[in-house]
């Protein structure tokens, strides 16, 4: 039943109707809190809230690298050899920890230091992912304004320490900046904003151009690269159990406190995943050196004095057995062989040529994935000697290719029935032609190809 209209001159006395001076203000009432709203509410764009994620996952990554380093100060305060350190130095000296994890090449009492510790870099990228899965919107806008934020607080951040000069060098570590805030925001962002699948759904124009060979060998080389880091950590572990009284009498040496070892430890945490890839580095032959002049390979040792770190205590001082040590590189056939048996699944409709052309664009992914992950873990880590601290990309990617490529030939060229039916049909035919059977046609089967002419 609809409602009784009320006639328009027949209101109550006690109500009154709005004035038209009142709807102005009840406008802008209303516009304000609009506007509150789609600051701190649902209505906000979500281009906005990836903004604040990626200010958000900054923010708190920096954080957790700087409060250890302003707890150092204050445990440290009354000490009066740092009378003249005060708090603003402390926090300076955390925030170009971060810095460094970004990429960015420090300098310090005249020494730049530009080695990666990628302990901060996952610390990052972990703090960035976070603060996109609780704040951001799962939008492909939210993803990029997140990065454009991480990379503002990371760029400010080094201007607000001196990082970044009027000149050419202050210009390259400018670009090194904005490149590795974007990498490290944008990699943990998009994890946190878009799904995987949509990113896939996404990116389908572009990745469906490239040959298919090519993206399985990439996904190949991938997960030799996995295998080898994986058996890396498991080395790295090794060391340190084995090594673990020459680390206990590097901290009796140094003679720290409760929380001067909580603090070694965190500063260890941050080069840990360095020391992995270069085990790793080590693991394919080359190896790799802590300071100019050192050598620690599968072949040769050669020591020197070192950082006093007791996770470098880990790091083997000779050759216990050398005869079984040459022949570590194999490990890494062994990991191209795992992924020569997935390729060689994924390739099992395919012709033999298939199956060779997707090996050598696997062994060639494997190594340059190599080459970057070391070249992300070496650089220089102090003055004089220690400017060189790492491995040779170069040297580490060329074994990479070779031995994965050995080892994915190994596994899936006799595995592929169709290499086995194209040997065949070649021994076959080559056969025949011992025999004096020129004419037989190579390109048909075999059963055609063994049949004798017909005017024989």
């Amino acid at each position: 039943m609809p409602a009784p209209r009320i006639p328009a001159g027949s209101r109550s006395p006690g109500v009154r109707a709005p004035s038209s001076s009142a709807r102005p203000v009840a406008r802008l009432r209303d516009a304000g809190s609009s506007a509150l709203r789609s600051l701190t509410g649902d209505g906000a764009p979500h281009w906005f809230s990836g903004l604040l994620a990626g200010l958000q996952g900054a923010l708190l990554s920096l954080l957790a690298v700087a409060v250890p380093a302003l707890a150092a100060y204050v445990a440290t305060s009354a000490d009066p050899s740092n009378a003249e350190v005060g708090w603003v130095r402390a926090v300076a000296v955390g925030a170009s920890f971060w810095l460094m994890g970004h990429g960015a090449p420090v300098t310090v009492g005249g020494a730049t230091l530009t080695i990666v510790p990628l302990g901060v870099t996952a610390l990052a990228l972990f703090a960035a992912y976070a603060s996109a899965r609780r704040s951001a919107h799962p939008t492909p806008s939210a993803w990029a304004a997140g990065t454009v934020g991480h990379v503002l607080l990371v760029v400010v951040s080094a201007v607000l320490l001196g990082q970044v000069e009027a000149s050419a060098g202050g210009a390259l570590t400018l670009l090194r900046l904005v490149v590795g805030g974007a990498l490290v925001g944008g990699v943990g962002l998009g994890l946190g904003t878009v799904r995987l699948r949509r990113i896939r759904d996404m990116t389908r124009p572009w990745w469906e151009r490239i040959d298919p060979h090519v993206r399985t060998g990439a996904v190949a080389g991938t997960l030799v690269l996995a295998l080898l880091v994986a058996l890396a950590s498991v080395v790295t572990a090794g060391w340190v159990v084995a090594h673990r009284a020459a680390a206990g009498d590097v901290i009796e040496g140094l003679g720290v406190d409760l929380f001067g070892g909580f603090l070694m430890a965190v500063a260890q945490l941050a080069l840990a995943p360095n020391l992995v890839l270069w085990v790793l580095a080590w693991l394919t032959g080359p190896g790799f050196a802590v300071g100019a002049g050192t050598t620690f390979s599968p072949t040769e040792v050669a020591s020197g004095p070192l950082p006093a770190l007791p996770m470098l205590s880990a790091l083997p001082t000779d050759l216990d057995h050398p005869d079984l040590l040459r022949w570590v590189p194999v490990t890494v056939v062994l990991a191209g062989a795992l992924a020569g048996m997935w390729l060689e699944a994924r390739t099992r409709a395919g012709r033999g040529r298939h199956v060779l052309l997707t090996c050598v664009w696997g062994g060639l992914a494997a190594g340059v994935l190599s080459a970057v992950a070391t070249l992300a873990a070496s650089g220089a880590a102090g003055p004089g000697r220690l400017a060189v601290v790492g491995a040779s990309p170069l040297a580490v990617g060329l074994h990479v290719v070779a031995l994965s490529w050995l080892g994915m030939l190994l596994a899936a060229l006799p595995r592929s029935a169709a290499v086995r039916v194209a040997v065949a049909r070649t021994a076959q035919g080559a056969w025949a032609r011992l025999r004096g059977r020129a004419d037989v046609d190579l390109t048909a089967p075999p059963s055609t190809a063994s049949r004798e002419p017909a005017d024989a």
